[in-house]
């Protein structure tokens, strides 16, 4: 009896809030399908092209050798996707020859599955120290007296232990091999991106006659997922911003629920065959007031002009600079000022969510084709709301290509 009263007190108290609990744990989904069905993941003669590219640049520059940790660099080069732990698993891309894969014994057979180019694997148990086979494979190459480029992520430890094993090994920043072969995209790598921001778009598509009053952020961003993953992504993030939360460009703590009159931003990405996507939308619950649709409009002028400044050749600062200059003439900022556009205008993208080059002031590197942005120069008002559309483009010979098609109006966000 006691037990069922306590049931019945739980059940009360949970029914106001049940149908969004069930709607989040199981949304209805039938209406999707997996639109990813027919993308081609990276081939090996593409990751082969990658390694000869790697390697005349690294000539060129006269390192030897490359050393590059787990993340997207290593499955960049070689396929293998892997995480980061106290024990080491590494590549070295070699001047000339086939590269080294080091990983721990028992860890060998998993590696393999991966791996997707011709490499020379050497494993450790877990008494030896694995820099020390890295160098001996720059010594039986003849490489260990060049400089040996450190992928930029690559952690203090296995650099300290490189150093130890070849007290003389100079060490050098493989930006300019790795930097610039991830920088400029493939035409196998744009499609694998355009299939994930056709998945993203899909999402939101859906997702967003699905907003009900009441509904958290986390509430939305549960059925942004649900999406995703029932259209063939790997979901990233679903950055869901209510109310005032919108203001703030990464949010606030409080917890803001939906209401007619309200801003909902959503800043949603994904992955596909290791490829992102990043968008962001901002719509009203109901009706836009005067002001936010006004500032909803200054900031889609302002991604509009981002585009346009965007051409082969000009230096990637001018893009930001363009949005900045137009937003002062509208009363925002200046500069980083609020309110008003604190942040880059955009960024790289590709493997990692975030990839140089930026689209911020300063920035002097020419557009290229191949290389690929987000356009994302958003306005926000503290205490009252953010305004952010987000859609990234490809370099063209031509000019840029969006992945995904801004918004026209702030009435059909998506």
């Amino acid at each position: 009896m006691l037990t069922t009263r306590r049931q019945a007190v739980a059940a009360a108290a949970l029914a106001p809030f049940a149908p969004a609990i069930l709607r989040a744990a199981e949304p209805d989904l039938t209406a999707l399908r997996d639109i990813t069905t027919g993308v081609k993941p990276i081939d090996p003669a593409e990751r082969a092209r990658r390694l000869s590219r790697a390697q005349a640049l690294m000539r060129a520059d006269g390192i030897g050798g490359v050393l590059i940790e787990p993340g997207a660099s290593l499955t960049y080069f070689t396929g293998i996707r892997w995480g980061r732990s106290e024990r080491l698993t590494a590549v070295v891309l070699p001047a000339e020859g086939e590269p080294l894969i080091v990983t721990p014994f028992f860890e060998e057979p998993s590696i393999r599955e991966t791996l997707g180019l011709p490499a020379t694997v050497r494993v450790w148990q877990e008494h030896d120290d694995p820099l020390r086979l890295v160098a001996a494979f720059l010594t039986e190459r003849g490489l260990a007296a060049r400089p040996i480029g450190i992928e930029e992520t690559v952690r203090a430890f296995a650099t300290d232990g490189l150093r130890r094993a070849l007290p003389d090994v100079w060490l050098v920043s493989a930006n300019p091999v790795v930097r610039t072969c991830r920088t400029i995209k493939t035409p196998a790598e744009i499609a694998l991106m355009q299939a994930a921001s056709d998945v993203t778009v899909a999402a939101y598509r859906w997702t967003w006659p699905r907003i009900e009053a009441g509904m958290a952020g986390a509430d939305i961003g549960a059925l942004m997922n649900a999406a995703t993953r029932k259209l063939g992504g790997e979901p990233l993030f679903a950055l869901v911003l209510v109310g005032e939360g919108s203001a703030y460009p990464h949010g606030t703590k409080k917890v803001q629920r939906v209401a007619p009159g309200q801003v909902v931003l959503m800043d949603c990405g994904c992955s596909v065959e290791g490829y992102q996507s990043d968008i962001s939308r901002t719509g009203v619950f109901g009706r836009a007031t005067p002001e936010v649709a006004r500032v909803w409009n200054h900031m889609a002028r302002g991604q509009q002009l981002a585009f346009a400044t965007a051409k082969p050749g000009t230096p990637a600062g001018q893009v930001d600079d363009a949005v900045r200059h137009f937003y002062a003439q509208q009363g925002y900022g200046p500069d980083y000022k609020l309110p008003g556009l604190p942040h880059r205008t955009g960024h790289g993208i590709g493997m990692d969510g975030h990839e140089p080059v930026n689209l911020v002031r300063g920035e002097t590197t020419p557009l290229a084709p191949g290389m690929c942005f987000s356009n994302e120069p958003g306005l926000y008002l503290p205490g009252k709301f953010g305004i952010r559309l987000e859609d990234c483009f490809h370099m063209t010979p031509s000019g840029p290509k969006y992945f995904s098609e801004p918004p026209r109006s702030i009435e059909q966000p998506v």
